[in-house]
This record gives structure tokens, C-alpha cells and sequence, in this order.
């Protein structure tokens, strides 16, 4: 891949000068779903799919941007002056979000860019291709600029972007798991302080199997804020009754005792999602660490019934796929991923089932929804990086 996009940047802008190729993975989350900004546990890993970014400075403060995935948008110009938070729609504020972000810490950006991109995640699957992004340009400012700055301030510099220049009320999961990314290991987060640990993924003849619905969503204008609103106001409504700072601090034996503060039956469901996944991803961790992958697989599973219905971020593309894949032989555990409302599940599933697996749950799902699901047998990989 950093061929073409060499070849595409040289044509586009020329080949003079130091131009620099990047890379920065997507993301699944194996559990733990709308923990992240409940004060709970995530499961995230960085996958060997992502976004590639040819790079070079100019001597001017324009920006040009190219997407090699939007092709008939041309190349799209802008300038380290042109900021405009919460106004932008096209895919550039993204990159100029976090070019913004850095500004804000106090980095002045000194020179403006040109910048190809290509991405091979599939867009809006839910593996999110705007965090990838996010990080990407982070490390590309960092890389050509010198900034101080960790891999772990990337993932909050574009969880701040995404939030005050995109509007959309992200947790910091995405960014997290793909900035700190480790090759075969899952990144065992508590979002409530940035404590983590890796993971070692040991499936024992299965793999990572992803079922894109390829049913877009954006999380901007999906029901995403409007959870995470309502899991706040049934988190103020407990803090009457119990001291706490966030939901992931609740046991479920805890939450059944106080859940009564909660006036509104939907958010009763919805806390109850936050709390009763943060214990799964608990569990199921601790499910990896005595290499029980069968018990793994069955958290999985009661993950997505949770995110079914008591969370009712699914849908009917998501459902299908998940129902789908339990039927098969071999499957370990399957749910969905991501934000929901359209996007990807992650199963997990035995070698010698895979072929099968996609087969039938394919046909299936074609079938009922009507057009095709994309499955995507995935490794896991590391963080961003100069390639």
C-alpha cells in the first residue's frame, strides 16, 4: 500500500521534498460496549487494517487533502486558518479537528501540509475509521513537527477533537486502542482513570472473524449522544442514593439495590447495560487469563442480548448477523461491535468453521436484509507507525 499512495501524493503534488508514508490501525472492541464513557472497562485491540497517509510540509500555511476512498472529491483545500468547530461535514475535519486540538494545547502548527490518504477499513463499519484518522494525523504532526508528545496524549488530543470540533460525544476507547496498540494483545482499559494492561490473545485454532452489515451509520446522527445523555441523568439520579462517581463503580448486587432511584424505566435499562457489561468485560478477562475461551465466547454472546435490549443499539442488520453466526458449528461467541445502529459484529469462530461460517451466515443475511455482508478474517497489530 505505501506504493500507491507514494505514487498517488507524487502525481497530485509533486515528488520533490521529504515525504513521509504513515500508518494507524482500526479497532475492534471484543467486550465491553458504551462502557467507555460510564466510568467502565473496555476490551479493545488494534487490527493489521487502518489508515495510510502520505505526508509533506510546505512553506505556506495551506492545507490540501486528498482521499484516495473519495476520489471524486478532488483534492480539498483549506488552511491552518480556516478552523471552524462544530461547522464542518466533509471528512477533512477530522485531520484539521486534530490539527485544531493541538493548537488548543498550546503546539502551534508552523507549516501547512499536503496529505494523501487511503483507508482499507470499510466506512461507517464501525471500526472506526475516524479515530484511525484522528491518530494518524496526530502522529503525522508529531513525527513532522517534533512535538512532545506520547501516544497516549494522541488518543486524548483526537477523543478532544472528535468531541469539540466534530460534536460528537465520544469516550476515549477508539483512540485509546488504536494509539496504544500491541501486535496479538488486547488492551484491558478502565476508562475511568487510563489504568491499562495488555493481554496476550491466545484463541487456540480460532480467529477474529468481523461481519461488516454495511448498513452506514455516522455516529453524529445516530441515537449515540442521546444514550450517553441518558446514562447520565440516571448516574445523577443514583448519586441520591449511593456515593459514586460513575456507573462503572457498581456491582450489579449494588445497582439492583439502588436502581430504584432511577425514575425512568428506559434509563433504568439503559444503567443497567453500563453496569452489568462492566462486569462481563471483568469476567471475561479474567475468562482469557485461565484460557477459558468458551466461557469467553458465552459473555460475548450475553453482551449483544444486553446491547439488544436493554441498550437497544442494534437494529435489525446486526441482529441478523449475530442470530446468524450462533447457529453455525464453530462459533465461539459472537456479537456486536462498535456504536451500533448498523456497523460490524466480531465473532469469534474455529479455523475449520470459517469458511462456512461466512457462507452461511452470508446467504442468510443477504437473504433477509436483502443485499450482502462483508467478513473481514482479521490479526491484531500494533499502534500508529512510520512505514
Amino acid at each position: 500500500m505505501k506504493e500507491q499512495i507514494l505514487g498517488k501524493f507524487k502525481e497530485l503534488f509533486g515528488s520533490e521534498g521529504d515525504i513521509r508514508t504513515y500508518f494507524a490501525p482500526g479497532r475492534v472492541n471484543l467486550i465491553g460496549e458504551h462502557t467507555d464513557y460510564n466510568g467502565g472497562h473496555v476490551f479493545p485491540c488494534a487490527l493489521t487494517i487502518g489508515t495510510y497517509a502520505a505526508a509533506r510540509k510546505r512553506d505556506d500555511n495551506l492545507l490540501r487533502f486528498y482521499s484516495m476512498n473519495f476520489e471524486r472529491q478532488g483534492v480539498i483545500e483549506s488552511s491552518l486558518t480556516d478552523m471552524n468547530p462544530g461547522k464542518e461535514s466533509i471528512w477533512t475535519a477530522y485531520p484539521k479537528g486534530v490539527m485544531w486540538a493541538f493548537t488548543q494545547r498550546g503546539m502551534d502548527i508552523p507549516n501547512g501540509m499536503d496529505i494523501v490518504i487511503y483507508g482499507n477499513i470499510p466506512n461507517g463499519s464501525g471500526l472506526s475509521s475516524s479515530a484511525s484518522l484522528e491518530v494518524l494525523t496526530g502522529y503525522i504532526l508529531k513525527d513532522m513537527f517534533g512535538f512532545d508528545v506520547t501516544n497516549q496524549d494522541l488518543a486524548l488530543i483526537g477523543q478532544y477533537s472528535e468531541n469539540n470540533y466534530n460534536s460528537v460525544n465520544c469516550g476515549i476507547m477508539d483512540q485509546f486502542a488504536i494509539a496504544m496498540g500491541k501486535k496479538d494483545h488486547a488492551i484491558f482499559l478502565d476508562t475511568s482513570n487510563l489504568e491499562f494492561q495488555y493481554a496476550p490473545i491466545h484463541l487456540e485454532g480460532s480467529k477474529i472473524v468481523i461481519a461488516c452489515s454495511n448498513k452506514k451509520r455516522g455516529l453524529g446522527d445516530s441515537k449515540y449522544n442521546e444514550r450517553r445523555a441518558e446514562c447520565e441523568t440516571a448516574l445523577a439520579e443514583l448519586q441520591k442514593a449511593v456515593k459514586i462517581d460513575n456507573l462503572g463503580q457498581l456491582t450489579e448486587e449494588q445497582f439492583e439495590k439502588h436502581k430504584s432511584a432511577i425514575a425512568d424505566e428506559v434509563r433504568v435499562r439503559r444503567a443497567k447495560h453500563a453496569v452489568y457489561e462492566n462486569q462481563r468485560t471483568l469476567r471475561a478477562v479474567e475468562a482469557l487469563k485461565a484460557n477459558d475461551i468458551r466461557l469467553f465466547g458465552e459473555l460475548m454472546n450475553a453482551s449483544h442480548v444486553s446491547l439488544r435490549d436493554d441498550y437497544e443499539v442494534t437494529g435489525i442488520e446486526l441482529d441478523t448477523l449475530v442470530e446468524e453466526s450462533w447457529k453455525q458449528p464453530g462459533v465461539i461467541g459472537s456479537r456486536m461491535t462498535g456504536a451500533g445502529f448498523g456497523g460490524c459484529t466480531v465473532s469469534i469462530v474455529e479455523n475449520d468453521a470459517i469458511e462456512n461460517f461466512k457462507k452461511n451466515v452470508g446467504e442468510a443475511y443477504k437473504e433477509k436484509i436483502g443485499y450482502a455482508a462483508d467478513f473481514y478474517v482479521v490479526e491484531i497489530g500494533d499502534g500508529p507507525a512510520r512505514i
